[in-house]
C-alpha cells in the first residue's frame, strides 16, 4: 500500500494499553509515542486541557510532563522542587492536575511524570529545610539532606558580603516573625533562630546550627552536597527508605489511583546507590509502570541491568545524526575549522584542560571534600600517608582520567567488563600525569574494591561527583570550545566520534529495546531537531560551508569586528548558530536578539573570554553588537551558500522524523517538534508553543507542513503495526538519487520512507514476502 498525499491520513484513536513483555511472565503498558510538555512559562494544566485534542490528534498515546511538584516562586523550570508532598499550585494543584489526567483519559492518553529525587531547592521557601535550620539535627528532616554535620553548622553562601562586614554595619538584627518566631533579619532573607536570642549578636550567631557566609563561600566552603555546581539545590538521601517514603509519597499516590502511567527519573547518576533506589521504586509501582532514567551513555556504555525500559534516549538520537553524516564531509570541515581558528583537532586534550579548569574553580568544593574522605580512607593504610596536596592532585587526577559520567561499584547492576575499562583508563592517566601515582593508585583501588566504610564513603562520593564533573566539563565547556562540527556538539555526543556507518547503525536499532526511549529534542539540548539537521548538512556539503566562511570573513562589518578584537572562534560559532536558527524577519522579528543571546551563552560557557558568575560584559559587547548586525543581514538577504544548507537540512530533518518514528523503541516527541523546530540552546528552547494553533500545518505547503504530516502519518501506522514495530528487525537509511529512503524490516514486512527535496515524503509498505 502506498500512503500519498499525507495531508488526508487521518491518525487512529491513540491505544494506552498496549501490552509489551519487559521479561518473562512481566508485563507493562509501553506508550506508543510520547508528547513532552515544559510546564511553567505560561503553561499550566488549564492550558495543557486545551491542547489535549491537538496532541491526541497528532497519534501519540502519553503526555510526558516536566516536573509538576512545588518549586520555588517564579520557577522557569520546575527542577528546583521546594515541597515534593505537594503539586504546584502555581500549575493548578493536585485538582488541576487530576483533572487534566481525566481530560487525557478521556482521549486515550496517559500520563508520564519527570520526578526529581537527586535534590530539591536550598531556599528557606523549603520547609523541610527550613525545620533543620531551626531544629539543627533534632530536625526530623536532618537526615533528608546530605549534609557534612562532621565539618560544623550547615554553611549558608547567601550574603551579598562577608558576615562581619555586615555586622559592623549593624544590617543585621533580631526580629520577630508571625510564623517563625524569632528570627534574624539580613536584607530579605529572615532566618529562624533556635536557644537564647538575647545578648551579643556574635554568641546568637554561635548558638545556630547554621552559619552564615558570603556568596562567594559556594566555591569551597559548603557544607551540603550539592547538584553539579548549583549551590542553590540541595541532595537529598534517597537512599534512606524514610527519606524514600516522604519524597515519593504523592508520586506513589498519583500511580496508584491511575492519574499516572508512567515516570522519568532525573540525574539518576546523582543518587548515592542509584539501582537500589530504582529496585525499590520498581518495588512499589509494580511491573506495569514503565520507568526510564536520564542517564548519558558514552560510546558503547551499556545500560545497568535497572530495572527500567530504558534510558531517556539522548544515545539514540546521538546515533541518528550520526548515520546522517558522512566521514568524507566530516573531515573537509574539521581542517576548514582547523584552519580558520587555528586550533587542535584534538577534542580529547580540549577535553582534558576543560576538566582541569572545572575541578580548580567550579567544582572546587567538591574536591575538598573527597581530599577529606580520601584521608580517612587511606588512615588505616600503614603503606599510605599523603600530604593534602598530594590528596588533591590524585582526586583530580582521577576524576580527569574518568572516561564516562560514573561507575556502579558497591552495586551488582554495571558491566564487569565496561568498569574494568573505566578503571583501566583512570590508571594509565594518572600514572601518565602524576609524580608519583601511587596514592591514585590506590585511590582508585578503593573504589573498585572498598573494604571499610571509609573506603566506601569515598567510593560512594567519587562515584556521584565524577558525573558532575563530565557535565560541566564536557556539555558545559569543551562543547562550547571544539566546534568543527557543532552538530556533533550534543548532549549524549562526543565531536570525536561523530559519524556512524549504515551498518552498524542498523544493528544498533536492531538491538534497541522496545521501552527505551528514541529522543531528537528536549529542554535540555544543545539545538533542537532541526536546527542540528542544519548543521549536519555542513558534512553533506563542506564546500558550501568554505564559500560560506570565506563570504562572512570578507563582510566589512566582519572585518571591522575582528579588528576590534573578535576573535575568529566567535565568528564561526554566530555563523553556525544563524545558519541553526534562521528564519525570515517575517516570521522571526526576534532572530538578532535570539542569537545575541546564544552566542553570549557560549562565550560564556566557552570559559575563555568571559564566565558564568563573573561575566565580563565589555569583551563580550563586540561579538554580541555582530551578532545583531550579522542576523539582521542575512534576514535581509539570505546568502545562497546559507540556504543551500538549509534546503538539505530539510531533507535530513524528514529523514530524521522516519528514523525515530519507526524505531523500535518508544519514540519522543518534544513540544512543538511536530513542525518545524530551529531552537537554540535553553532557554531558547523551553520557549511555550501553541500545539493548537500548528494543527494548521496540516494545510501547509512548506516544509513544516511536510514534517507535520509526514509525523502524523507514521505514528497512525505506528499504532496500527505497533507489535511489528516492537518487534524483530533494523532500521537501514541509504541515499537515492537526491533524496533518501529509510526502510524499517518487521516479520509483518517492510516500511519505506522515501524522502526528497521539496517533495511530499512517501511511505509503502511492503507485503512480507517482498521484505524478506
Amino acid at each position: 500500500m502506498t500512503l500519498q498525499g499525507l495531508g488526508v491520513i487521518r491518525a487512529r484513536p491513540a491505544q494506552t494499553h498496549a501490552l509489551a513483555p519487559r521479561t518473562q511472565g512481566m508485563f507493562l503498558m509501553l506508550p506508543i509515542a510520547t508528547y513532552r510538555l515544559q510546564l511553567r512559562n505560561g503553561v499550566d494544566f488549564p492550558r495543557v486541557i486545551a491542547d489535549l485534542d491537538a496532541i491526541a490528534r497528532l497519534g501519540v498515546s502519553h503526555v510526558y510532563l516536566s516536573p509538576v511538584f512545588t518549586a520555588t516562586t517564579g520557577s522557569t523550570h520546575g527542577y528546583d522542587v521546594t515541597n515534593p508532598d505537594e503539586v504546584d499550585p502555581a500549575l493548578g494543584g493536585i485538582e488541576g492536575l487530576r483533572a487534566l489526567a481525566s481530560e487525557a483519559r478521556a482521549r486515550g492518553l496517559g500520563l508520564i511524570l519527570d520526578i526529581v529525587p537527586n535534590h530539591t531547592a536550598f531556599s528557606l521557601e523549603n520547609p523541610w529545610l527550613l525545620d533543620v535550620l531551626r531544629h539543627g539535627q533534632a530536625s526530623r528532616y536532618a537526615s533528608h539532606f546530605d549534609i557534612d554535620w562532621s565539618a560544623g553548622p550547615l554553611v549558608l553562601p547567601w550574603l551579598p558580603r562577608p558576615v562581619q562586614a555586615l555586622l559592623a554595619e549593624g544590617a543585621l538584627q533580631v526580629a520577630q516573625d508571625a510564623v517563625l518566631g524569632k528570627v534574624l533579619e539580613v536584607g530579605d532573607l529572615r532566618l529562624p533562630l533556635q536557644g537564647e536570642t538575647e545578648g551579643p549578636l556574635e554568641e546568637v550567631l554561635a548558638r545556630q546550627s547554621w552559619q552564615l557566609a558570603d556568596w562567594q563561600a559556594g566555591t569551597d566552603s559548603i557544607t551540603h552536597r550539592r547538584f553539579f555546581n548549583i549551590t542553590e539545590l540541595i541532595s537529598m538521601r534517597v537512599d534512606q527508605p524514610e527519606v524514600f517514603d516522604d519524597m515519593h509519597r504523592l508520586i506513589l499516590d498519583l500511580v496508584a489511583s491511575g492519574d499516572v502511567q508512567g515516570l522519568r527519573i532525573d540525574h539518576v547518576d546523582g543518587l548515592r546507590a542509584p539501582g537500589a533506589y530504582l529496585a525499590r521504586l520498581r518495588d512499589k509501582v509494580g511491573p506495569e509502570v514503565p520507568i526510564w532514567v536520564e542517564k548519558i551513555l558514552v560510546g558503547e556504555e551499556p545500560l545497568p541491568q535497572w530495572p527500567v525500559e530504558g534510558t531517556t534516549g539522548y544515545e539514540h538520537g546521538r546515533d541518528i545524526a550520526r548515520v546522517l553524516t558522512p566521514p568524507d564531509g566530516l573531515s573537509e570541515v574539521t581542517k576548514l575549522w582547523c584552519e580558520a581558528v587555528e586550533r587542535s583537532p584534538d577534542y580529547a586534550s580540549t577535553l582534558t584542560a576543560a576538566k582541569r579548569e572545572i575541578l580548580r574553580h567550579d567544582l572546587a568544593a567538591e574536591v575538598l571534600r573527597l581530599v577529606d574522605l580520601g584521608r580517612r580512607a587511606l588512615a588505616q593504610d600503614p603503606e599510605y600517608d599523603p600530604g593534602p596536596e598530594t590528596l588533591r592532585q590524585s582526586v583530580i587526577g582521577m576524576l580527569e582520567g574518568m572516561p564516562v559520567y560514573r561507575t556502579y561499584f558497591g552495586e551488582p547492576h554495571q558491566s564487569a567488563a565496561f568498569a574494568e575499562e573505566a578503571l583501566a583508563e583512570m590508571r594509565a592517566h594518572v600514572t601518565a600525569t602524576l609524580r608519583p601515582p601511587l596514592t591514585a593508585l590506590r585511590l582508585i583501588e578503593a573504589v573498585a574494591k572498598a573494604q571499610t566504610p571509609e573506603e566506601a564513603a569515598f567510593r560512594d562520593l567519587f562515584q556521584q561527583t565524577s558525573g558532575a564533573v563530565l557535565a560541566k566539563s564536557a556539555e558545559d565547556t569543551a562543547l562550547y570550545r571544539f566546534l568543527p562540527y557543532p552538530a556533533a556538539c550534543e548532549v549524549g555526543a562526543s565531536p570525536d566520534a561523530a559519524t556512524l556507518s549504515g551498518d552498524a547503525f542498523a544493528a544498533a536499532s536492531a538491538r534497541l529495546a522496545p521501552g527505551a526511549m528514541v529522543l531528537t529534542s528536549t529542554h535540555d539540548t544543545k539545538r533542537s531537531e532541526d536546527a542540528r539537521m542544519r548543521l549536519v548538512a555542513c558534512a553533506h556539503l563542506p564546500d558550501a560551508v568554505q564559500v560560506l566562511w570565506r563570504e562572512t570573513c570578507a563582510l566589512p562589518r566582519v572585518q571591522e569586528a575582528l579588528a576590534a578584537g573578535v576573535r575568529r572562534d566567535e565568528v564561526w560559532a554566530l555563523m553556525h548558530s544563524l545558519l541553526a536558527a534562521w528564519h525570515p524577519a517575517t516570521e522571526a522579528p526576534d532572530l538578532p536578539d535570539r542569537v545575541a543571546a546564544y552566542l553570549q551563552k557560549a562565550i560564556r560557557e566557552a570559559k575563555e573570554i568571559s564566565v558564568p558568575g563573573y561575566p565580563d560584559e565589555r569583551a563580550e559587547a563586540p561579538a554580541l553588537a555582530l551578532a545583531h548586525d550579522l542576523a539582521a543581514a542575512w534576514q535581509a538577504d539570505l546568502p545562497e551558500a546559507a540556504a543551500a544548507l538549509i534546503d538539505r537540512g530539510e531533507v535530513l530533518a524528514l529523514v530524521q522524523v522516519a528514523l525515530k518514528t519507526l524505531s523500535r523503541g518508544v519514540p519522543d516527541f518534544y513540544r512543538g517538534c511536530e513542525g518545524a523546530s530551529f531552537c537554540l540552546t535553553d532557554p531558547d528552547n523551553r520557549a511555550a508553543v501553541d500545539p493548537t494553533g500548528l494543527m494548521a500545518l496540516e494545510a501547509a505547503e512548506d516544509f513544516a507542513g511536510r514534517k507535520y504530516r509526514l509525523t502524523r502519518a507514521l505514528l497512525a501506522l505506528r499504532q496500527g503495526r505497533i507489535a511489528d514495530l516492537r518487534g524483530a528487525g533494523e532500521t537501514r537509511v541509504e541515499r537515492a538519487g537526491r533524496g533518501y529512503t529509510v526502510r524499517r524490516l518487521t516479520e509483518g514486512g517492510a516500511i519505506c520512507v522515501e524522502v526528497r527535496a521539496g517533495r511530499e515524503p512517501r511511505v509503502e509498505e511492503e507485503p512480507r514476502e517482498i521484505a524478506a
